[in-house]
């Protein structure tokens, strides 16, 4: 017994000190265009999708899911924040999607596991809300998305699949675009108030001290503004 005992240590033992070896040495490719081998990938989805389940069984959607107004909602979030990764019916493939290991899923099409459906709804809703380690999805709670406006999203992404490219279109452009609450001093537009050096010059008591004489300053040509570029030879498919 003792031998057995002493020979499981030293096996554990030449294992843990390998393992720190290969670590050590960079043995291990991180890099995003080398996937993982099948065996560790299967592994790490089943803790993923255990984790998720785990987390997720409590979470009881609202019972007005389905309603018109949450789905018009999420539809704005959800091509101001998800369509890069996750894609819109009429896309084939995003350079951001390409790029990513593990690839996201195109929510545009029919899961291919049948899930319970109040589970699929909890699970969107925390994956959203928490996001997932190492993949590429963010926790949008820590951006400022409010519970409602997440509910809103997984309304929208419970729809999506029915969705033609034209139906997707017409539900954006109804809906308030990218909206959920947001960081705290978050503004979309730059205007400031009458306290904000804002300086009257039409008064009785203004005085004119320009040199009438002076030639007016001449403006700056505009600068030439360069959009989304690749060097020659790269293939850009949208």
């Amino acid at each position: 017994m003792n031998k057995t005992l002493i020979t499981v240590a030293a096996l554990a033992a030449v294992g843990a000190a390998s393992g720190a070896v290969a670590f050590y040495a960079g043995a291990i490719n991180i890099a995003a265009d080398e996937p993982h081998h099948p065996l560790t990938y299967r592994l790490l989805e089943f803790a993923r999708e255990r984790s998720i389940a785990v987390r997720a069984g409590d979470i009881k959607p609202p019972i007005d899911l389905a309603n018109s107004e949450r789905v018009r909602r999420g539809s704005g979030n959800y091509d101001a924040m998800c369509v890069g990764c996750h894609l819109s019916p009429d896309a084939d493939d995003s350079e951001i999607r390409k790029g990513l290991y593990p690839t996201p899923p195109r929510l545009a099409e029919k899961p291919a596991a049948a899930l319970d459906p109040q589970f699929a709804e909890a699970r969107q809703f925390w994956i959203i809300k928490h996001g997932i380690k190492a993949s590429g999805m963010p926790a949008w709670s820590k951006g400022g998305m409010e519970d409602e406006a997440i509910w809103d999203l997984v309304a929208f992404v419970q729809k999506l699949p029915g969705l033609t490219a034209a139906d997707y279109r017409t539900l954006v452009a109804s809906s308030e675009g990218h909206s959920h609450g947001g960081l705290d001093g978050h503004h979309d537009g730059h205007a400031h108030g009458d306290d904000h050096g804002h300086h009257d010059h039409d008064g009785p008591d203004h005085v004119d001290h320009a040199d009438p004489h002076a030639e007016a300053p001449t403006s700056a040509p505009p600068k030439e503004k360069k959009g989304h570029t690749h060097p020659p030879g790269f293939k850009h498919n949208h």
